[in-house]
């Protein structure tokens, strides 16, 4: 069996080697895929929005499955034109997909059937905008509508920082396009829980909760990332908790989904808050979570290729999913200067008992060696009976991997224990 991957980065990696797991699997291939994973399959320079080239290539090479697993090919249709040329594929079609690619669609659909998000108002012109916060709540939250590499929301706690986000994404178009619409929204507090969740548009199965940790440095400080660690489960997220969310977010999300004509079949990502006025949505991802899916996939003890047919076939309530009551961390290596600019280009040494558990995210081949390619330059996972061991397997991993100008945050799931005990 052929199977094509859509990505580059570590969720990708993630992904490839948990259907590796599946026998019947010969060949994977990775669309652009990075060096990092070239062990693991064959990767193809087509960027993961070549929506075109990529139908042509799975064409032209028989793949029996697809998997699209960034947030831009599905938004833009990937799905849909692998679906027309008769690859069967995982992931939602693009007028489902809308759920992650607008932020007011996403919003309005939550207001119309009732699931609890935080309140909101959309703008499509700036004056309006900037006139509503002279009067709005202040911490407040400033959203672009569409995808903006998971730095399109501000948390502006003075309300000149709530104007100067709206002017940068309306009027200077730091976000291009995205930024042509904004939801300005209530700050919400509360411990975050992410969620990703398995459904096929009738069943709908959750996977194990996961906390990231997107602010660069310990502690919390420094600037938002696409994430710099994780840990699975979530001490925050109880099984009353769980149950609640079934009842007033997933199912009703799915169902609603469903009315409007927009069935979702694939991973759909709940990011929450857990408000004290009770579990509540901060977004929706249409796709598996980075760096989530690293601490995720390693818990999943049924196969991920059966999972995924069935999500495709419709046939998921047949369909035994089953994770382990262990624990996961993954700690995220970036190159110095992350977020913002950093040098690319080191050699990147990985040791062979910890390749299994890296999943590559930047990396390049110069000279027949692998070198840093990436901000975030990998992640690597440990998985043990409890947290408090995960934890300490992911760190001694670290010490295995090399690079020139790696930073990494030493406090992944620290807040996670915490919690823990507390209980």
């Amino acid at each position: 069996m052929k199977v094509l991957v859509v990505g580059g980065g570590g969720r990708e990696h993630a992904i490839i080697k948990k259907i590796k797991e599946n026998k019947a699997v010969e060949q994977i291939f990775a669309l652009p895929g990075n060096a990092g994973m070239s062990d693991d399959a064959v990767c193809v320079n087509i960027g993961a929005k070549e929506i075109d080239k990529i139908a042509e290539f799975a064409c032209d090479n028989k793949i029996d499955y697809a998997v699209v697993a960034p947030d831009d090919p599905l938004v833009l249709g990937a799905v849909d034109a692998l679906t027309e040329k008769g690859i069967p594929c995982f992931g939602p079609k693009a007028n489902a997909a809308i759920i992650e690619g607008s932020k007011v669609f996403s919003k309005n659909l939550m207001k119309k059937y009732s699931i609890p998000t935080a309140a909101y108002e959309v703008f499509n012109d700036m004056e309006k905008a900037l006139e509503y916060l002279e009067t709005a709540p202040i911490p407040t939250v400033i959203k672009a509508d569409g995808l903006a590499l998971g730095k399109g929301v501000i948390i502006a706690m003075t309300r000149d920082e709530a104007k100067n986000a709206v002017r940068s994404m309306m009027e200077d178009k730091v976000f291009g396009k995205s930024g042509d619409n904004i939801v300005i929204e209530e700050f919400l507090t509360g411990p975050e829980v992410s969620v990703l969740a398995f459904t096929d548009g009738e069943t709908l199965v959750p996977m194990v909760s996961s906390m990231d940790h997107k602010r660069a440095g310990d502690n919390d400080t420094g600037l938002n990332t696409g994430g710099m660690g994780t840990v699975a489960p979530n001490p925050y997220y109880t099984d009353d908790i769980a149950k609640e969310c079934m009842e007033t977010i997933f199912l009703p999300t799915m169902n609603a989904m469903n009315k409007e004509g927009r069935t979702f079949r694939g991973c759909l990502y709940f990011g929450l808050m857990l408000t004290p006025n009770g579990p509540k949505v901060i977004e929706y991802n249409c796709r598996f979570g980075d760096p989530e899916t690293q601490v995720v996939l390693p818990l999943l003890k049924s196969d991920l290729l059966t999972v995924m047919q069935a999500v495709t076939n419709g046939t998921l309530k047949d369909t035994a999913v089953e994770f382990s009551d262990d624990s996961a961390c993954c700690v995220i290596m970036a190159s110095k200067g992350y977020p913002e600019a950093y040098e690319k280009g080191y050699e990147l040494k990985i040791g062979e008992s910890v390749k299994n558990d890296t999943y590559v995210a930047g990396a390049a081949n110069k000279d027949g060696k692998l070198v840093t390619n990436g901000g975030r330059v990998l992640g690597v996972t440990a998985v043990a009976k409890d947290l408090k061991s995960a934890i300490g397997g992911a760190y001694e991993k670290v010490k295995e991997i090399e690079f020139a100008n790696a930073f990494y945050r030493s406090d992944i799931g620290k807040r996670a224990l915490k919690a823990l005990e507390e209980k």
